[in-house]
């Protein structure tokens, strides 16, 4: 009886072990159509030139497949004229944060005044003035985003920062589990790292923002097909009116390890 007991006791240890070792369950993927994203969407303070670009940017896919969520803090960088910020801010809802973030000497069409304005609209939304390359916040983020930059970073005339820094710093911004969304431009593959603004079509290889994003130590956690445009031929400059809002982009999701 004794050898009975003990070897189920023994049983069940082991298996607590093996439950123990498992990996954590993937989070539930966020409908498009959840309530949080439609209503971020359908804000009515959203400006109509942001509304017009909504069939090519595909808000709703994009917020759900960056997992945002009601009561989330999210690192907007560099944002532009604030179409993104707009959304996450009610997205998140009041007991959520964003952080449109911009360089403190931006000059390189980052837009402070709109992000000023957005700021002033949405309460939960602050403008952080932090260096790309050294991002840092006033608490751990859950979500870093950035849309149609990270090609950006390596122009030299721009003088934004290190991109290994940047991925670096928004590795340490985060919380374990937090994740970081990067979209740009498709470059065809193989294409060298562009760093002359005059020449450049403004693109970028995904595979090597794959490499230098998980070389800051993030875990790649998926890819979304929403803004591909199998007609764009990835060779013409992202600001040619014949494709312009148009092109072909990839979406790819990192995970900072738990």
């Amino acid at each position: 009886m004794i050898r009975v007991v003990v070897a189920a006791l023994a049983m069940l240890a082991l298996g607590a072990c093996q439950r123990t070792d498992e990996a954590p369950a993937a989070p539930a993927e966020i409908s498009a159509d959840a309530a949080h994203i439609v209503a971020a969407v359908a804000d009515a303070r959203r400006p109509e030139g942001d509304r017009a670009r909504d069939v090519n940017r595909r808000p709703a896919e994009t917020l759900a497949f960056a997992r945002i969520e009601p009561g989330d803090r999210v690192a907007d960088i560099f944002p532009g004229g604030g179409y993104f910020t707009r959304l996450f801010a009610v997205a998140v809802g009041e007991t959520g944060r964003v952080y449109p973030t911009i360089r403190p000497d931006g000059v390189a069409g980052e837009f402070e005044t709109p992000v000023l304005e957005v700021a002033a609209q949405y309460p939960n939304a602050t403008m952080a003035r932090v260096p790309y390359d050294a991002l840092a916040f006033p608490e751990p983020l859950d979500v870093v985003f950035t849309a149609q930059n990270y090609h950006d970073m390596a122009l030299t005339e721009y003088n934004l920062g290190d991109r290994a820094a940047m991925n670096a710093t928004a590795f340490a911004a985060l919380k374990p589990g937090g994740l970081y969304i990067v979209i740009d431009h498709s470059a065809p593959a193989g294409l060298p790292l562009e760093t002359n603004a005059q020449t450049a079509t403004h693109r970028i290889d995904q595979a090597l923002v794959r490499a230098e994003v998980e070389a800051a130590g993030f875990v790649f956690d998926g890819e979304s097909d929403v803004l591909r445009n199998p007609e764009d031929a990835r060779t013409t400059n992202v600001f040619d009116p014949a494709i312009r809002g148009r092109t072909d982009q990839f979406m790819m999701r990192f995970r900072k390890p738990e």
